[in-house]
């Protein structure tokens, strides 16, 4: 029989190994997870084309996971993940403690490498579950869950995701209630949840976040994230502010390869085009009807038009730009999307 020590010392080095934060080179730069935007399809793409340090899911309902009728629908659909991914963190919403800790259970046993808990999410719908942003409002219950979900996480590492306050500023007491419960990561958005995106996110608040980090010793890694579009921009804010990392959204439309060395504004018409026909294809691989999403879902996993937002944002910036997204925002097929493409490279190839 092994001694106690002998398998406590085992368990704090297996711990280590699955903390991959700690093996990140600083500053690092992440991409935002993003409802109906970065599922595994446009996942798979970026990382093919221009990978992150990190990935993050789209949020997904603790609630649901602990639902018989959500769960293997949630599995499916928001919390599929390809190898090469990782390392990929779930991120997770809800205001029940004890479904925190079932859920990330269930994370866990799916593999992925890390758990995020959203604090930061302004949208009417999370607010009124007592979630997203509204946890800010109270402190007590953030503080509870981030114990439920470590507790439910096992070795894997817990981070938070927020906002710099509800209807004002409150850095000071709110990211500090945060930091006491050490996250492995702390991601600051520049903003309050009254502000929503549209205000200039607030990045002297982001540093005071990260001062205050300093000043408690804690070992929290901090994020900054907000109105950042590009890997040069990233390198700015951390310069500025002393973060450990950057975390990059709505720059990411259209452009697979923003977190690589290609230049996007000068990549060929044709590439641009070849990548979104080639994300359209995996997306319906993945999302369409399936055997396995009929049994699940009784149809597709995810609706087709979930892709037109992502050809706004491919063609554009080149003549006869407009026609064509006009064509591709009227499709409704993969193979309706082929023949527009085809037809937009042949025209472009004369």
């Amino acid at each position: 029989m092994f001694p106690l020590v002998i398998l406590s010392e085992r368990n704090k080095k297996d711990n280590m190994l699955k903390n991959f934060w700690k093996k990140l080179k600083k500053p690092f730069f992440v991409l935002a997870p993003m409802l109906d935007v970065t599922d595994t399809a446009f996942r798979q793409i970026i990382a093919k084309y221009g990978k992150p340090d990190v990935f993050w899911t789209e949020f997904v309902s603790v609630d649901g996971l602990c639902s018989e009728e959500g769960r293997e629908k949630l599995k499916k659909s928001l919390l599929q993940f390809d190898e090469s991914e990782r390392p990929i963190v779930a991120q997770i919403f809800g205001s029940k403690p004890e479904n925190f800790e079932k859920s990330a259970k269930m994370i866990a046993e799916l593999g992925f490498d890390g758990i995020d808990i959203n604090m930061g999410c302004p949208q009417r719908n999370i607010l009124k579950q007592g979630a997203g942003s509204e946890l800010i409002k109270t402190p007590g219950l953030a503080r509870e869950i981030i114990r439920a979900t470590k507790k439910g996480a096992g070795s894997l590492p817990v981070s938070v995701k927020t906002r710099i306050g509800y209807n004002k500023n409150e850095v000071e007491t709110w990211i500090s209630a945060i930091l006491e419960e050490e996250p492995v990561v702390l991601t600051i958005h520049g903003r309050t949840k009254k502000e929503m995106s549209k205000a200039p996110a607030d990045w002297d608040t982001i540093k005071r976040g990260r001062e205050i980090r300093d000043e408690m010793k804690s070992k929290t890694l901090i994020i900054g994230n907000g109105d950042v579009s590009n890997v040069d921009e990233a390198q700015k804010r951390v310069e500025e502010t002393g973060v450990d990392g950057i975390m990059i959204g709505r720059g990411i439309f259209g452009n697979p390869w923003l977190f690589s060395e290609i230049d996007w504004g000068n990549l060929p018409v044709r590439e641009k085009l070849k990548v979104a026909l080639e994300h359209t294809k995996l997306f319906e691989k993945i999302f369409g009807e399936t055997k396995e999403n009929k049994k699940i879902f009784g149809k597709r996993a995810r609706n087709f038009a979930l892709m037109k937002k992502h050809y706004k944002a491919y063609i554009n910036g080149f003549e006869g730009a407009k026609e064509l997204r006009v064509k591709l925002m009227g499709t409704n097929s993969v193979e309706e999307v082929e023949k527009i493409i085809a037809k937009e490279v042949k025209r472009l190839e004369k």
